[in-house]
């Protein structure tokens, strides 16, 4: 199969390492990886604020990129939502409607292609050491992420899975809103980072990096001990 891979912005520029990782996967399981680099924000910080139109324009944009690929890959829960989900109330009763619905049909958070689209379990890695699991709000809530990635970690040698308590909170991050609301997006990061604190394990992973940001932070401030968080696709992409 031939994968067109969708890269978030904040990923393209501050963990292009979760990029390299998926590309390691997919051509580990024998397909071809495509990235278009006319690619650009799917549009996201400007819907959620409320400014549409500004959204429409780069959503637009990103029609056209990705308008010819066989099926789209994202490597974000948050901005996989934005094209599958977002783009309908975006363009609806607009001429880009169809070709928005369309992109959404083909467009898979990177677990769920692997397990759903791909019926792939067990990628070949090997991870030693406990670690556990953040459900970002859009790749859980939005699109129904839940078992895909936690089947993928259970596959991986040397690896054991520990649940927090608190797996399907909100990190408190959600882009703007930790910008608008500081006092309440720590309040939120404190309640997640100690449930996770409270597992005893060395890693958190999650398929959001924006998600893995705000808790790596408050993490590195208030964690008696040193825990690591790592993409999905990065504990996957080790043998």
């Amino acid at each position: 199969m031939r994968v067109t891979l969708f890269i978030p912005c904040f990923i393209d520029s501050l963990y292009p390492q979760v990029g390299v990782a998926i590309v390691k996967i997919l051509e580990r399981l024998g397909h071809e990886v495509d990235y278009p680099e006319a690619q650009v924000c799917c549009g996201q910080p400007p819907f959620n604020s409320g400014y549409w139109d500004e959204a429409r324009v780069v959503a637009e944009r990103q029609l056209a990129v990705f308008r010819d690929a066989e099926v789209v890959v994202s490597a974000s829960g948050s901005c996989g939502a934005m094209f599958k989900v977002f783009y309908g109330e975006l363009f609806k009763d607009r001429p880009q409607q169809a070709e928005a619905k369309a992109l959404g049909a083909k467009t898979f958070e990177f677990s769920e292609f692997l397990v759903n689209k791909l019926g792939v379990r067990d990628v070949g890695a090997r991870f030693e050491g406990k670690v556990t699991f953040h459900d970002g709000c859009h790749g859980l809530r939005e699109l129904g992420t839940k078992a895909a990635p936690r089947e993928l970690l259970r596959a991986v040698k040397g690896l054991e899975l520990i649940e927090m308590g608190e797996a399907e909170s909100c990190c408190g991050f959600g882009g703007m809103f930790a910008v608008k609301f500081p006092q309440i997006s720590t309040a939120m990061a404190e309640v997640k980072c100690n449930s996770i604190i409270d597992t005893g394990v060395e890693t958190i992973v999650s398929n959001d990096s924006s998600c893995l940001m705000q808790i790596q932070g408050y993490i590195n401030r208030h964690s008696p001990r040193v825990i690591k968080s790592l993409h999905l696709a990065e504990v996957l992409a080790q043998q």
